[in-house]
């Protein structure tokens, strides 16, 4: 029998790590109900033989091992790399696993004008938010089956453009229409893609990430943001209904309601007040 194992890139911090715990939590209570291992192939909820986790601090995901109880396989690749992705690809050909799930959870932000932020995290950003994402996802896809699960970790950044945060929601924008493409392709296959929409994340490293720049007081403070435990918890649930796009909170609902309904433009009038609140 193959092996069962979820891939979650970004594992080293933040809502990746976080989807490490709660995946580890959903198998142990899995095992502790008794499931029978023959209809693990139509469970999309199957026990989890082994979790790939992929980040370039190493010794970040070696931490993890003391914390979770199912198998870990630390991958410790740069993702902005693409050579990165001949030794995943080199090692699902090796491995023949059954991928249940994929969580494309690596990626960043910066905040600032364009003449604050760098070419080169322009690109980066680029790279792991966008390219990184659609490589991991092309490479994974032939290793799923029936009842798999891919999450795409976009934003509420996607749903409409962001002055002084430009590039990052121009890369969410492009992965969430991904997303909801891929879904459409994939229906006949049983294979459920989830684009993961969250507003701010108070309690990871992206808002200090994105701050780490020649100026980002554009963006002063960021009111109502959520909690990493509730978005992988609400996620995981949306995943489990085979919700298309995953909005973890009533601000992300209404956030991204509204960009449907309003033009563009107002809704960047609506920012620049926000913005400096």
């Amino acid at each position: 029998m193959k092996k069962k194992i979820a891939i979650i890139t970004g594992a080293s911090s933040g809502l990746g790590r976080e989807f490490v715990r709660q995946l580890d939590k959903k198998t142990e209570r899995l095992r502790e109900k008794g499931a029978g291992t023959e209809n693990l192939n139509e469970n999309p909820n199957a026990i989890l033989d082994e979790i790939w986790v992929i980040a370039r601090r190493e010794e970040r995901l070696n931490e993890l091992r003391g914390q979770i109880g199912t198998p870990l396989r630390v991958i410790p690749l740069d993702l902005t790399r693409k050579e990165s992705f001949q030794t995943i690809r080199a090692l699902l050909e090796e491995e023949q696993p059954e991928v249940r799930y994929l969580i494309n959870a690596a990626g960043f932000g910066k905040i600032g004008s364009w003449k604050d932020i760098s070419i080169e995290d322009c690109d980066d950003m680029i790279d792991l938010n966008c390219r990184a994402a659609v490589d991991m996802t092309q490479l994974v896809l032939p290793f799923m089956s029936r009842g798999s699960n891919v999450l795409e970790l976009c934003s509420t950044a996607g749903f409409q453009p962001f002055p002084y945060l430009n590039v990052y929601s121009a890369s969410k924008a492009f992965l969430y229409r991904y997303s909801r493409a891929l879904r459409v392709e994939l229906l006949g296959e049983g294979i459920h893609v989830t684009a993961v929409c969250p507003y701010w994340v108070k309690d990871t490293e992206f808002i200090g990430t994105a701050q780490n720049t020649e100026n980002s007081t554009y963006i002063r403070h960021f009111p109502l943001a959520c909690r990493e435990k509730n978005v992988v918890r609400h996620a995981l649930i949306d995943v489990s209904l085979g919700l298309p796009v995953s909005t973890p909170g009533l601000v992300c609902m209404v956030h991204r309601i509204a960009a449907k309904f309003i033009p563009g433009e107002i809704m960047m009038g609506i920012w620049a007040i926000l913005r400096r609140l």
